[in-house]
């Protein structure tokens, strides 16, 4: 019986070390000065991460990847609702129509909201290139309300604050996008 119970007892550690190594193996953790890096305002970047309840030093990419998602899931609500706020208070026809349009960009249905759920769903398959995929859509999205659809457009001249709303939203995507390049091998 001693040897069954000495075999039985190394099985299930060497099983609990195989476990913990192919778990650790799948965890990627990068510097956030090492993810700012690669963004157009490094500062901002490192101010959004560390803004993580618990900090982000030693966090993984899939934890930092889940926070900005969650960071510009809320930015862009807040964003919708000043949008429905300047759309009831416009006085203006032309403003009217940018801001329904740019609610349009922004909303669920073929919006950034609607790209903030995909982008979700492509983490959790870890589908990291859809992620980044679905990020570069709400930049996209933002980029149409802000500064039209086209180069052909012409800007509407908004002093509101939905272009620093939007400029806000579009680099916490961008935030995204190079999480998920790690994410995907697309750096090193």
């Amino acid at each position: 019986m001693d040897i069954k119970s000495s075999l039985l007892s190394s099985l299930v550690v060497l099983l609990f070390l195989f476990f913990v190594q192919s778990t650790n193996a799948t965890t990627k953790i990068v510097e956030v000065k090492t993810i700012c890096n690669q963004t157009l305002n490094p500062s901002f970047c490192s101010k959004i991460l560390n803004s993580k309840p618990g900090g982000a030093d030693g966090a993984d990419l899939t934890t930092l990847a889940n926070y900005t998602i969650g960071v510009v899931r809320s930015n862009i609500t807040n964003t919708i609702r000043l949008i429905k706020f300047l759309i009831r208070n416009s006085t203006d026809s032309n403003a009217k129509d940018h801001y329904e349009l740019c609610l349009t960009h922004f909303g669920y249905e073929e919006g950034a909201l609607g790209e903030v759920d995909y982008a979700e769903k492509m983490l959790k398959a870890k589908d990291y290139r859809g992620v980044n995929v679905a990020a570069s859509g709400v930049i996209a999205f933002v980029e149409g309300c802000v500064s039209g659809d086209s180069p052909s457009d012409p800007v509407f001249p908004d002093h509101s604050l939905l272009p620093v709303f939007g400029k806000y939203v579009e680099q916490v995507a961008e935030i995204i996008c190079v999480i998920s390049n790690y994410l995907s091998g697309d750096y090193n």
